[in-house]
């Protein structure tokens, strides 16, 4: 079993992850290449990822944002329509003022999930905020049946309903067919926003809070993204160029690259299982081999210059208030349901139950 992740100077919380991801970090940490399946190869050395993703450009599968939505086509022009309109919620919500009496204590990433889409997003009509739901996760079908209800019932609002970027896209669409795919694609970039800036969060507060006031939020950010990358995989589907690659590499076989291993391997990083924001002074996440939290630098994520910004904002908010993990909470879950997080976080000022 892997050395469970211990935070400084937060008395000993630890982390209990799914099976499956305590399996890898036992198994493979360390390899650079292995068998998960028959048909399938973890690389997780620094090296063969960066040739595995040189080899050949991502497929439109292989990005979310780009994936068909019902056989439809996503083309470029429209994906960067949609993260062009997010990223204008995004600054919007950035120049507002942070609320004296804000309380977000509660149990975490649900408080944070739902503050980051109020304050982006606003207050919408029920059939917009619905898109944005943690619980739509737990099946692609509750996801399409929103998406699809909202499309047939979604009147226009007045003038006088202040709307995001977003949803003006969503309703400038002509038809029942349109509409329906723009709302899907509503939910495929407003909903990742939330997630994975509640997660990422939650997890430098569960790893690292109460924080040094002298330790800058980028680096508790990286640290945290290190330790727990809320995207801990990478999906290359079989192709022929990864053959030549690497010869255990069959023309069958997909790949699953794991920043979640390489960002633990001993050979790159000292007290690999720690919580040591302070490394990040001497380290470069621009650069560092293995650190992929947003993806190689040749496709990196279009979200990340949404998620940092919004993150460190989070984490002033924290660091303002007081907020910290219960002193009766002392392990904490990671399960696999999509992001990498730590559930049910119970969070308090100054450590109070």
């Amino acid at each position: 079993m892997s050395e469970p992740v211990t935070a400084t100077g937060v008395g000993g919380r630890t982390l209990r992850f799914a099976p499956r991801i305590e399996a890898l970090l036992a198994r493979h940490r360390g390899a650079d290449l292995f068998r998960l399946e028959p048909d399938t190869v973890g690389v997780a050395g620094p090296e063969l990822m960066d040739a595995v993703l040189r080899s050949r450009p991502a497929a439109a599968e292989e990005r979310p944002t780009f994936k068909p939505v019902r056989k439809r086509r996503v083309s470029r022009t429209d994906a960067a329509t949609y993260m062009q309109a997010v990223s204008a919620d995004v600054r919007r919500a950035l120049q507002t003022p942070v609320p004296d009496a804000l309380d977000l204590t509660g149990t975490w990433p649900q408080v944070p999930h739902d503050y980051l889409r109020d304050l982006v997003f606003g207050e919408e009509r029920r059939r917009f905020r619905v898109l944005v739901d943690r619980r739509l996760e737990l099946t692609p079908k509750l996801t399409w049946s929103a998406v699809t209800s909202g499309a047939a019932l979604l009147p226009r609002p007045g003038a006088q309903v202040p709307l995001s970027r977003l949803a003006g896209l969503v309703l400038d669409a002509d038809t029942y067919a349109d509409r329906r795919y723009a709302m899907y694609l509503y939910r495929r970039v407003a909903a990742p926003v939330c997630f994975t800036v509640a997660a990422l969060v939650t997890s430098a507060v569960w790893l690292g809070a109460p924080f040094d006031d002298t330790t800058p939020a980028r680096h508790l950010i990286a640290e945290a993204l290190r330790l727990l990358p809320p995207s801990w995989n990478i999906l290359r589907v079989a192709s022929p160029e990864f053959c030549a690659v690497d010869e255990r590499i069959g023309p069958g076989d997909d790949l699953l690259l794991l920043p979640l291993l390489s960002h633990r391997d001993p050979a790159l990083f000292e007290e690999p299982d720690r919580f040591l924001p302070e490394r990040w002074a001497a380290l470069d996440p621009e650069t560092h081999p293995g650190y992929l939290p947003f993806g190689p630098a040749s496709e990196r994520c279009w979200g990340r210059h949404m998620v940092l910004p919004l993150a460190e904002r989070l984490l002033d908010t924290v660091r303002r208030t007081g907020l910290t993990v219960s002193a009766d909470q002392r392990v904490g879950k990671v399960e696999l349901d999509g992001l990498m997080e730590v559930a049910q976080v119970r969070v308090v000022r100054g450590g109070r139950s």
